[in-house]
């Protein structure tokens, strides 16, 4: 990155001339790994991009304060470094955020985009709310946390059914550095696009969990209101990382984001 931060990035490339690139932007204090059941059922045809977000898993851990400016600004060098003039754009939860204010700030790079499991904005008490996980990972440790976690993250079946997930994302969250957690609450906390969802004009599908309560179904109705055009899924039993849980069905929302683009896709390389 232009500040001396590296990033870790993965490139699943189909061999395919003039196939259509995505970007996948993971949630928060997990890792790219989220996105694995998602590429697998997008089988070939797409060149995809997944790498770990500035703060988060094997990426560099600077100090902050970050922003989500920040990290779209760092999705833009990572595009540059793979040789991508532009690419769709998908992201869970946190990295819905960061895709979003991404089409904001970048929009001639933006072929489409999806959001998973996210939010244009976490309401008025966001700063404080936010803040105060952060501090709680500091002063009581992450450990304190993760039961919770893991019961926002997936149904309770999916727990039931696939303890081995649990298990490997828990040790992905539990391995976080303390301090960039914080800063990547506190930027959330920050994080208000509100007002800018108008200005989108690329296609855009929208998919949340019917019992999500971390980004629940209603601000997902909010960002289909905010931005003309877009298509809102919401699907039942399924909780905040739909990616993880279900990923036949956000691989299939992914493909019909990339059909609405249609063949101009090839035309802009």
């Amino acid at each position: 990155m232009r500040d001396g931060a590296q990033l870790v990035y993965t490139l699943q490339e189909s061999g395919q001339p003039g196939a259509p690139r995505l970007a996948l932007v993971h949630s928060l204090a997990l890792d790219h790994s989220i996105w694995d059941g998602v590429v697998t059922a997008l089988g070939g045809g797409v060149d995809v991009l997944t790498y770990d977000c500035r703060g988060h898993g094997a990426s560099s851990k600077p100090a902050g304060p970050y922003t989500t400016a920040l990290f779209a600004a760092d999705l833009r060098d990572l595009l540059a470094t793979a040789g991508w003039g532009h690419a769709f754009v998908a992201g869970a939860s946190m990295g819905g955020s960061v895709a979003l204010q991404f089409a904001v700030s970048y929009p001639e790079m933006l072929d489409g985009l999806g959001l998973i499991d996210t939010t244009a904005w976490y309401g008025a008490d966001a700063p404080k709310s936010w803040h105060e996980r952060g501090r709680k990972a500091i002063e009581d440790g992450l450990a304190s946390m993760i039961a919770f976690q893991q019961t926002r993250w997936f149904s309770d079946a999916f727990r039931a059914d696939r303890p081995d997930v649990g298990e490997h994302f828990a040790k992905i969250f539990l391995a976080n550095d303390l301090a960039a957690y914080a800063a990547t609450c506190d930027m959330l906390g920050s994080f208000n696009l509100s007002a800018q969802l108008g200005s989108i004009t690329a296609p855009v599908e929208i998919l949340v969990g019917e019992e999500d309560y971390a980004t629940p179904p209603e601000m997902a109705r909010a960002l289909e209101a905010g931005i003309a055009g877009s298509h809102l899924q919401i699907v039942p039993k399924a909780r905040h990382l739909t990616p993880i849980e279900i990923p036949e069905r956000v691989a299939a929302m992914l493909q019909t984001l990339i059909a609405r683009k249609g063949g101009n896709v090839a035309n802009r390389r």
